[in-house]
């Protein structure tokens, strides 16, 4: 599908390069990723309207740091800096950048030193979102500061005579209180995009793309009962109809009446052929005595797959295997091929998978974070029972269960977790969070029930509000709800003396404890 109008995103390796271009879509333009290593000539071969350039983990004055490519300059479009991209646009144009010692990270204020189309209709303080160790040391006389930090270092740049701009912040996250008004300054003002890209582009693009890959094969849908398989089963089956067949794992790592569900209200709903293996014996035995969070994702990733390759065996059609993969899980488990990503952790589809596979990988929803995933099932009409249903790992409770899987423990997380969100629907508090869930902790507390000691399990509880996992706040529930919840899951879960809540936000912790 030819686009008229590509905003380019140059990934240097930040934690947030998707997010830029999820940013972008958000205003219906349409936006597409770049390696760091890209020349200008591929970026000419593209309709490109405009660049922006990452931030990233590197010092763009060390060795070997990624770099632009002068070329780029030669293309006469628009270019924003963010962060590592600020950096590396004044060390391109003969200015230098130094190490900060402490740096800037958190919240702060921009104060606008200068008018400039980026900053637009902004007020002359705003809070932004800084995350840096380096800042400029020097910069050329093409460029004006028109904007500093409340510490005065320098934190948005603009050229003289060319509409290049560059800001030391992070303009796409939430936190950064203006940010969407520089991300439109810079579409519109200044590129002078036209918002015409839509859910029902993306889908008419995904349906064509899936048929080339697929050819006259067939293909099986790994189902979770996720909102993500869901859009995906959904998909595969308008791209290739009988063609596409889903299959729901047991693995043993199910929340309570999981498969149920999954076998009665999607099969229903979705009308969608579905298949229900139980491999929770398989599953459970290669998690025996296994404690380490990222091998306990990496070996459900391998048993996945291998279980995949064993329900096809007999089925020689079937070549392709189509996951729910979302960005987030890719950009966590190490990024995508583009830029210098840090890994944070190895998610089971992601990261977990095997080297060596007897099936095509198929990733549709692969560039997409979980709100553009909704908007894509709204518009292919799935009802919102299934669209507001909360996040779900696919290695389950194993990676909310901390230390080793047992039996018990299986039994003790299922209870507590089926409790807790019973109550948040009953309160109606489901609606307003993002993600929920409980947590087994491999501790054990005194506690007195009856007026006797007991010496048994805890259960931590998180709940966190989010527009696309990447950033999360802990969810500020009501003393009255958390009553309710520790209540009714000491009272009767066998086993659990102590409830705690964990108020943690995302960065510096991850939404799920492992």
């Amino acid at each position: 599908m030819k686009h008229e109008q590509i905003i380019g995103v140059i990934d240097y390796g930040s934690q947030y390069t998707q997010l830029i271009a999820r940013r972008v879509r958000e205003h219906r333009v349409y936006s597409e990723i770049f390696p760091y290593n890209c020349t200008a000539a591929d970026l000419k071969r593209k309709n490109i309207k405009a660049l922006i350039l990452s931030g990233g983990p590197s010092s763009v004055y060390k060795e070997n740091a990624p770099q632009l490519d002068s070329a780029v300059f030669e293309l006469q479009v628009p270019i924003l800096g963010i962060c590592y991209g600020l950096q590396l646009l004044i060390q391109s144009t003969g200015g230098s950048v130094k190490s900060a010692g402490r740096g800037e990270y958190g919240f702060t204020n921009l104060v606008k030193s200068s008018e400039s189309p980026l900053l637009e209709s902004l007020p002359g303080k705003t809070q932004v979102w800084m995350s840096h160790g380096d800042e400029i040391r020097h910069y050329s006389q093409d460029w004006n500061v028109i904007g500093r930090s409340s510490n005065g270092v320098i934190a948005a740049v603009s050229h003289k005579s060319r509409p290049y701009f560059g800001v030391q912040f992070h303009p796409e996250v939430s936190h950064t209180v203006d940010g969407k008004a520089m991300l439109l300054n810079f579409l519109f003002k200044i590129s002078h995009c036209k918002p015409n890209w839509t859910p029902a582009d993306f889908i008419q693009e995904t349906l064509e793309d899936i048929r080339r890959t697929v050819g006259d094969k067939q293909a099986i849908c790994g189902l979770s009962g996720g909102v993500d398989s869901s859009v995906l089963g959904t998909l595969m089956h308008k791209a290739l109809g009988t063609r596409s067949t889903c299959i729901f794992i047991d693995n043993g790592l199910l929340r309570k009446n999981e498969s149920r569900q999954v076998m009665t209200t999607l099969r229903e709903g979705l009308g969608l052929q579905i298949e229900l293996h139980d491999h929770s014996k398989k599953f459970l035995a290669q998690l025996q005595g296994i404690t380490d969070p990222e091998q306990k994702r990496k070996l459900i990733g391998t048993q996945f797959i291998r279980s995949f390759e064993e329900i096809t065996s007999s089925r020689d059609e079937v070549e392709f295997l189509a996951q729910g993969t979302l960005y987030p899980d890719v950009i966590e488990s190490g990024g995508v091929g583009r830029g210098p990503a840090a890994v944070i952790k190895s998610h089971h589809n992601v990261g977990g998978l095997p080297d060596e596979m007897n099936l095509r990988l198929i990733e549709p929803l692969r560039d997409l974070f979980k709100d553009e995933v909704r908007n894509v099932g709204r518009e292919l009409g799935l009802s919102e029972f299934i669209l507001d249903r909360h996040p779900f790992p696919g290695p389950g409770l194993a990676v909310r269960i901390l230390g080793e899987i047992t039996a018990e423990r299986l039994r003790v997380l299922r209870e507590a977790d089926d409790i807790y969100m019973q109550v948040l629907k009953e309160t109606g508090e489901y609606k307003n969070i993002w993600q929920a869930f409980a947590v087994y902790l491999p501790v054990k507390t005194v506690g007195v029930m009856g007026d006797e000691r007991t010496y048994e399990s805890v259960i931590a509880l998180r709940a966190v509000t989010s527009l696309d996992g990447m950033t999360a706040d802990w969810y500020n529930m009501s003393n009255e709800v958390l009553n309710i919840c520790s209540r009714r899951i000491i009272n009767e879960v066998k086993g659990v003396n102590r409830v705690v809540y964990d108020i943690t936000s995302k960065p510096p912790g991850t939404i799920e404890w492992e």
